[in-house]
């Protein structure tokens, strides 16, 4: 959902965003405070009640939004029965490639940043998924929940880590699932290394590294891309790991995070912020029209909270270690800098896919990865990757939308549950606190309230 995202927008929420992590992590830490919120954890591996039809409704036709659109009209016993957008014309879009693909016209919500609310309340829906602006994500999945419904949501899934616990409170008080849809944990290559670790290939897995390495300047430094330019605004005011999923959500999976294992302590460090500024003072040099040197002018100027480089130090409770690190205000190729580092061996992914694997590997050589994709195909990606072909991001986008429908009409534990989804964004807040705090270490708050401990199958190992 898009909407005016101002100065003034920004303060009220990160303000109150700023509390939460104050009261969550300086009076109730870790354990303690997994022991002070109620209820248990009983949506580990809830299986729900299975459906024939899943009747979605959604909310933000951007960016990422119109791509889900157009894969969930083609999954088997899916309909988008409602959309919802602040803007009239990407309403009236959806409508018209709904009623194109051979589906009754959708109801419409739009005019206002809380219609989503009206939605949820209204209308006779199985699943409301979003992929609105950061801020509007944890609201969008409470009110889904609170109305009865599965909630979805692109990433990040929530800011604070107040936030998170509502999620977890909520998923758990309405027995419905609440799931970010991390679509990297779909990619190709972070699958046949999942498959390769479950196989023993890389021995006992030690230490990973991983991250969202893309240089965002020429995106955030313009007037519609990001509408309203919302994501400009988190440079300017907040400063720590801003978009860790893409990155620790296969590394979670990888290191059976939240199933035997879980994140413990972070610590969180940023550089100084030079790489916006730069960029809009170089455009405002080249710039040929008075239009184009105001606006470029403004936001060489701008003071930028953000670091251009942050690094994120993770420790886990059985003593694995993982570098996360965030990195979209400087000149660079895209990357996710994903590594994993077993006893018997390691894999990376950029620049170039490689491997090295005791007893298999030539001396200290890598080796490439081609022959190992071939044998050790993840069965998920092998069966659904003809359906994806042409989706966003390779297919991954794809797989993610329809794994999700899948379980939901099966009856079926998605693949990422509410505690997978708001441990992997808590990294957001974390890493502020402890930027904030002179790079000292903090505590992960146990939302699992050490269900954690036990050692579950995760659920894209289980079934196709």
């Amino acid at each position: 959902m898009a909407h005016q995202f101002t100065r003034r927008d920004f303060l009220r929420t990160s303000t109150a965003a700023s509390l939460g992590i104050a009261a969550g992590s300086t009076l109730l830490t870790g354990c303690a405070e997994a022991a002070a919120r109620l209820g248990n954890a009983n949506m580990v591996g809830y299986n729900p009640p299975p459906m024939d039809l899943i009747k979605v409704g959604f909310v933000g036709m951007g960016n990422m939004g119109s791509g889900h659109v157009n894969n969930l009209l083609k999954i088997e016993g899916c309909r988008i029965a409602a959309v919802c957008d602040i803007r009239p014309e990407r309403v009236k879009w959806a409508k018209e490639r709904v009623v194109a693909a051979g589906f009754p016209e959708p109801a419409g919500y739009t005019g206002g940043d809380l219609e989503f609310e009206r939605m949820c309340a209204q209308e006779d829906l199985d699943l409301v998924y979003n992929a609105a602006p950061w801020r509007w994500h944890t609201p969008i999945c409470l009110a889904a929940m609170k109305n009865g419904k599965h909630a979805a949501s692109e990433v990040n899934i929530a800011l604070s880590v107040e936030d998170c616990w509502k999620l977890v409170e909520m998923s758990e008080k309405t027995k419905k699932h609440c799931v970010m849809q991390e679509n990297c944990c779909y990619d190709q290559t972070e699958m046949v290394a999942l498959n390769m670790i479950r196989q023993g290939l890389f021995g006992e897995i030690m230490h990973g590294e991983c991250g969202y390495l893309h240089d965002l300047r020429g995106l955030k430094i313009h007037p519609t891309y990001y509408q309203g330019m919302w994501r400009l605004y988190q440079s300017i005011h907040r400063n720590g790991n801003l978009y860790p999923t893409h990155g620790i959500g296969p590394m979670a999976w990888c290191m059976d995070i939240n199933r035997g294992d879980a994140f413990d302590t972070l610590v969180s460090m940023c550089t100084k912020s030079v790489g916006l500024n730069e960029f809009a003072a170089r455009h405002y040099e080249t710039a040929t029209s008075d239009k184009d040197k105001e606006f470029y002018a403004k936001w060489r100027d701008q003071k930028y909270t953000l670091g251009d480089v942050n690094i994120t130090l993770i420790k886990t409770k059985k003593g694995k270690t993982i570098i996360c690190k965030h990195d979209t205000n400087l000149p660079r190729p895209y990357s996710r800098d994903f590594l994993v580092q077993g006893s018997r061996g390691l894999l990376r992914k950029y620049p170039t896919e490689v491997v090295h694997i005791e007893g298999l590997t030539q001396g200290h050589n890598w080796e490439e990865m081609n022959s190992y994709k071939d044998k050790y195909e993840h069965p998920v990606w092998k069966a659904i990757k003809e359906k994806a072909k042409g989706a966003g991001h390779g297919g991954m986008d794809f797989i993610e939308d329809y794994r999700l429908i899948t379980a939901l009409r099966k009856g079926i534990c998605p693949d990422i549950d509410v505690y997978d989804s708001v441990a992997w964004s808590a990294i957001i807040p974390l890493s502020e606190e402890s930027i904030s705090k002179g790079s000292t270490p903090v505590k992960f708050p146990d939302f699992t309230r050490g269900a954690w401990k036990n050692i579950r199958p995760l659920g894209v190992s289980q079934w196709l």
